[in-house]
């Protein structure tokens, strides 16, 4: 699949903002831990994704009904689902300056009740775009970091539905952003999480 930057412009892939806050002190200390043991920008990125995939337990497999979306926030309180956990992720690779996007994917619901909104990251390396996911593994899932061929957490059942996004994004999709800012815990946020991309026209409107 070719991944597609939704703007040509790679710094907009560097950015801070308050989602991806990659100026604040804690994310700031973070990496520089992480990069102090990494001979260099592959080694890093790899740190990072680790980091978050095993030390940020997701918090529908932790049983944490806490819905947190800006990086420092996940990185402080140490869960989040996917999408907040790929907001960290993000964060931690642009304090380094390794360009990161945020794409999704179209999965099925775990009850089999439609489809869920999965997020992930993919960062540039080498002159291309690698997806990751940081999503934290368990049984059945078993997500790595890798450059020469993806090891996502899941592969999509096209025959089922299932679809990945292609477009890469500077920033938190905006249905995406606005469910969690507006869940006060994790069951209304299973409610209200999008079970996919809409088309540009049918967000125009969302803040």
């Amino acid at each position: 699949m070719e991944l597609i930057q939704n703007t040509p412009d790679l710094s907009a892939y560097l950015a801070a903002d308050d989602v991806i806050d990659h100026t604040h002190p804690l994310v700031r200390d973070t990496a520089a831990r992480l990069a102090a043991v990494s001979a260099d920008s592959y080694a890093y990125a790899r740190a990072a994704f680790e980091f978050v995939r095993d030390t940020v337990p997701h918090s529908a497999d932790a049983g944490d009904m806490r819905v947190t979306w800006r990086a420092s926030d996940v990185l402080a309180q140490r869960t989040g689902i996917c999408h907040a956990k790929a907001h960290a992720l993000a964060a931690l690779l642009r304090a380094e300056d390794i360009p990161t996007a945020l794409c999704y994917q179209r999965l099925t619901h775990d009850d089999g009740s439609g489809f869920v909104l999965h997020g992930l990251v993919a960062v540039r390396l080498d002159g291309a775009w690698h997806r990751q996911d940081c999503r934290g593994n368990k049984a059945g899932v078993d997500a790595q970091f890798s450059l020469t061929g993806e090891r996502l957490a899941f592969p999509v059942d096209t025959a089922a539905g299932e679809a990945d996004h292609p477009t890469l994004f500077a920033a938190p999709h905006p249905v995406v952003l606005d469910a969690l800012m507006r869940a006060p815990d994790r069951s209304y946020l299973w409610k209200t999480l999008p079970g996919d991309l809409p088309l540009p026209e049918e967000f125009s409107g969302v803040h």
